[in-house]
This record gives C-alpha cells, structure tokens and sequence, in this order.
C-alpha cells in the first residue's frame, strides 16, 4: 500500500492537508490536523500517515491524552487573536499569522510538557520572579532579598488563581476547569506565561506588560514601612514623650519580636553539655555506629544519605535505629537522669514534668520503699548517701530510681487515659 506523509506543515505538495498558505480564517480543523502532526513529530512519536482511499487518519504511536482538545483550543485562540488584531487584519497575511501564532504556542506548550510538571512550574515560577522582582515593593523600600521573596510567594498564588479563571473565561471551559493530565499541565503554564507577558496600553501610549502592572498594584496595598529605633524598643524610655512613643502599638510589636526571637544561651549550653555525655557514653559503652548515627541526625540529613555514609542496608539501618533508641532511653534513665530531665524541663523540682493531678497519680503508684527513695533524691542526697539510708549498694539504688522513672514517664504519657477516667 502506498502512503503518503505529511512531515511539516510547510509541505505543499503530495500532501492532502491544504497547503498552509492557502489557509482561511475559518479552516480550524485543518489547522488542527497540522498541529497535530507538529505535536507528534516534536514528541519522537513519528508521524501520522494518511491512506489515499480515504481521510483516515492511523497514528503510529497515541499522543498524550487530550492532545486534541488542547490543540482545539490553540487553534480557536489564534483564531481569536487574529480576528481582533488591527494590525494583522490590514497585513493581508492573516493565515501566515495564523500559522506562526499557532506553532509559536505549541512548542511553548511543549516546552513545558519535556520539562515534566515538577520542572515545568520551577521554570514558570522563576521566569515571572525575575519579571516582577522591581516591582513588587515600592521604588524606595529597603526590602532585603528574604522580604522581597516572601512578597514575590504572596503576589504569584494570587497571579496564579487569576491565570486560571482567565484560562476558563477565554477557553470557554467549566467554571471549575482544572488540568487533569500533564499535557494540558503544560497548556495552562504556556497561557500563564502568555498572560503574563501581554502588553496593556497605558493612557499615555506607552504599553506595560500585565503581570508588571498587577505587581505594581500589588505593591502599593502593602503597609508603608515605619522607621524604628531599635535602642528605645529595648531600653526604659525617659521622659513624657518617650514613654507614650514606647506605648505605641509599632514599638510593642518589635518588642515582642525581639522577645520571641531571643534564644536562651543557658538552653543552648545545656543542649551541648547532653549530645556530647550522649556521644560519650555511646562510646564508652561499644556502640561507636550509634554514636555515628546521631551525629549524622543532628546535622539532619536523610535516610539514604545516612545509609550511604555509613554503608548500611535499610534492615541494618532499622536495626541501628531500634538500638540507638534502646541506649538513648537507659542513657536518659541512669546516671545522666538528672542532666536530661533539667534539659527537659522536667526536673524533681518541676515534678518531673508532670501535672499536679499527674504527680498526684504518680505517687499513689509509689511503695513506702520508692517514697522513700524519691524524698532522698528530693533532699538531693549523693548515691553513697542513699545507698547507705536504704542499706544496699549504689547500683542496686541507682536500679531502682529508674524504675521510679520509668513509672513517671508512663505516667507523664498517660495523660489521654486519666482524662478517660
């Protein structure tokens, strides 16, 4: 059987699809036929071939889902553009405009499709900061590149939702139209881009692009910024007028700011002191791969980075995990009780961290043996000193305040159950 090929839409003999410059305004459908073939030569799927008999067309490989109803759309929206264009109407080159239009938005469209949904967005996103990074805070503010970010995230999900409903409007789709495949995915980023970058005339003929304007308008909404001197919002304010100015509702919420940041270099003290007698006493007691194990964690890095430093199966990796946690918790219960439940805040003076009702609980679980030992550790008594009251040796006492932690920290997580109660 002999066939025939259509391989550009430039072809203009031994093809049945009408030669493009011989196009009408109103041929879509055969706009289409040729958009489609364009589609499938860019995607590697070869090309689509035509039996002389009839019109039948047989794919040699399917597109993508939806192919024709995305390419529709390209089609009715050159169309569209070139209808309403003054100056393409009076060129005399309506369907050579027509063409270049339609092949211009579907490679964009494609683009996107070959850089996958993931990669699509970061290239939009990233093509609309750079547009509006000038402009989406006032000309003189002296925004610092974390503010302007925080104001380009806000700005572009509004821009976003406002693409969309223009994408439905001029589509002519459902009120609720959204991309389900990853073709039409890339369709609507190609029209974001577009929208973005359409160019709005302005009343002194000068022309702007869309997205610039909205972002200027977006940046006058913001509040203007208020000069604050950082030395009266932390020291006592003198005199009549100073105080009412430290009174004003500016200067509270930079204090409050300050406050709230502020970090404790006792509790950062603390936190070091427990890492490095946790790594020690790993060590000291054999177990050098978990004392590895949690250096990796604390500098937080992920299961396979993990796995790969230390050159574990994710079975050994479970197993090292099972036994890291089983010597944090006697670590935490033995002679470094006292270190990690000050860190914790939930030290003999804070109840061991307990409610009152809890500590109440707690100590109805005690035997006299246990009050006893509890009211020593209270009185801050040595373990010799313990030892010697309760008349057994420093490790069988030590043996048995963790069993009164182990008691408390049941009772301290069983906060749910008492409420049932």
């Amino acid at each position: 059987m002999n066939v025939k090929t259509a391989k550009s839409i430039n072809q203009t003999s031994q093809s049945h699809f009408p030669n493009p410059e011989l196009f009408t305004e109103r041929n879509t459908e055969a706009l289409v036929e040729l958009l489609l073939d364009e589609m499938q030569a860019a995607l590697g799927s070869g090309v689509r071939v035509r039996e002389p008999s009839n019109s039948s067309v047989t794919p040699l490989k399917p597109l993508p889902s939806r192919a024709r109803a995305v390419v529709e759309r390209i089609a009715v929206e050159v169309e569209r553009i070139c209808s309403k264009s003054d100056r393409i109407q009076t060129s005399g080159e309506i369907h050579s405009w027509q063409l270049t239009l339609a092949r211009h938005r579907l490679q964009k469209c494609l683009s996107y499709y070959k850089l996958g949904s993931k990669q699509g967005r970061v290239e939009l996103h990233s093509s609309l900061s750079v547009m509006i990074y000038r402009h989406v805070a006032q000309p003189h503010s002296q925004l610092k590149f974390s503010a302007r970010y925080n104001l380009i995230e806000d700005f572009l999900q509004d821009f976003y939702a406002e693409s969309l409903k223009a994408f439905r409007r001029e589509n002519q789709v459902d009120a609720d139209y959204s991309p389900r495949t990853q073709l039409e995915l890339a369709e609507y980023m190609a029209f974001t881009e577009h929208y973005a970058k359409r160019r709005i005339t302005l009343p002194n003929r000068s022309s702007q692009q869309l997205i610039v304007l909205r972002a200027q308008s977006f940046a006058k909404r913001q509040p203007s910024e208020t000069p604050v001197d950082i030395e009266q919002a932390v020291e006592y304010a003198k005199g009549e007028e100073a105080q009412e100015y430290s009174r004003t509702a500016t200067m509270q919420q930079v204090r409050s700011r300050l406050v709230a940041e502020s970090t404790d270099p006792s509790e950062l003290v603390l936190r070091e002191r427990v890492v490095s007698e946790l790594v020690q006493y790993l060590e000291d007691q054999g177990h050098s791969d978990c004392a590895d194990y949690l250096v990796l964690k604390l500098q937080d890095l992920a299961a396979p980075d993990i796995d790969e430093i230390l050159g574990l199966t994710p079975r050994q990796r479970d197993y090292l995990q099972q036994r890291f946690k089983y010597h944090v918790e006697k670590f935490s219960r033995s002679s470094h009780w006292k270190l990690v439940h000050q860190w914790l805040g939930a030290d003999l003076d804070q109840k061991l961290g307990m409610s009152s009702d809890q500590w109440e609980a707690f100590l109805a679980q005690l035997d006299d043996q246990q009050q006893q030992l509890l009211s020593l550790k209270q009185a801050q008594k040595s373990d010799g000193e313990i030892a010697k009251i309760l008349s057994c040796t420093p490790k069988q006492a030590q043996k048995r305040w963790t069993q009164v932690l182990e008691l408390a920290w049941k009772t301290r997580n069983s906060e749910g159950s008492l409420v049932e109660e």
